[in-house]
């Protein structure tokens, strides 16, 4: 397809007023249904919704911070989202964090914006990374704000999509469904899609690319003992230092040792349900 191809093609989706996909600046893809919106850096800037916020919970910066930024639900506008779909979000390194739709429009306590960095006056590195949290980062605001969790705060964010539910995408990620509606193995299906599934695959289903696939070939409760399983996910650096390491540490504050123990519950049991997704990755039997 042509370049010009390209651009009457958006120029034709469902959304309104589409921004120029001439743009020079940083360009955020919202995608939804088969259409799809490009959202240059300096169009968003000049919205009339566009507001200066400032956070109390900053999870790139660990403190407050002020932004530009406009309301998350206030971007979506317009794009059909089902009451049962999240909106994934993906970073410029891999990782990919789905945030339920529920979560983005019921406003428990908890409002997401979408900061933009300024051309002209760029946000500092993230401290011991190299780049900033920019172009764009989805940061919370109001009462509830700390309690959502870190992993719902994605920087370096290119693009955002609505998708299935992530069961619902990607079987090959799910517990037997003959086990209990309580059983540990269950319940840590939801953890471990909330926390781990941003970064990792499992039975090759999944679209992050950040980390290793936790089942194939093998799974880490195949070859870490409980006690170095649990401090690998709780500080990676307790267990193994090396130059590329990406693995974030989880606060109990992020993450509880309730928490852990269902995730560890979750991959002993997906250890003996080894399946390889389908090709093209869906997982989708």
């Amino acid at each position: 397809m042509t370049a010009l191809a390209v651009a009457l093609a958006f120029s034709l989706v469902a959304f309104t007023t589409p921004t120029s996909v001439w743009a020079a600046g940083p360009t955020l893809t919202v995608s939804a249904d088969g259409a799809v919106r490009i959202f240059d850096r300096d169009a968003l800037l000049a919205r009339t919704d566009v507001v200066e916020i400032t956070t109390s919970r900053d999870v790139a910066y660990g403190s407050p911070r002020t932004y530009r930024a406009v309301a998350l639900a206030k971007l979506l506008e317009g794009v059909a989202i089902p009451p049962d779909a999240v909106v994934e979000a993906a970073s410029q390194d891999g990782f990919l964090t789905q945030l339920p739709r529920d979560l983005i429009y019921a406003n428990h306590g908890a409002i997401a914006y979408l900061a933009i960095e300024i051309a002209d006056a760029p946000w500092p590195p993230i401290p011991g990374k190299e780049k900033s949290a920019g172009p764009f980062y989805i940061v919370w605001l109001g009462d509830q704000a700390s309690s959502v969790p870190s992993m719902k705060w994605p920087y370096q964010v290119v693009s955002l999509s609505v998708q299935e539910a992530p069961a619902t995408r990607w079987p090959l990620l799910t517990v037997d469904p003959m086990l209990p509606a309580l059983h540990p193995a269950r319940v840590g299906q939801t953890v471990f899609v909330n926390k781990c599934f941003i970064c990792h695959k499992m039975n090759q289903a999944g679209s992050a690319s950040a980390g290793p696939d936790l089942n194939l070939p093998m799974n880490p409760t195949e070859y870490f003992t409980d006690a170095g399983l649990r401090a690998l996910i709780r500080d990676p650096r307790s267990v193994r230092v090396w130059p590329e390491q990406r693995m974030p540490s989880f606060a109990k504050e992020d993450l509880s040792d309730e928490e852990l123990g269902l995730i560890l519950a979750y991959l002993s049991h997906m250890a003996g349900r080894k399946s390889r997704a389908t090709e093209g990755g869906s997982g989708k039997r």
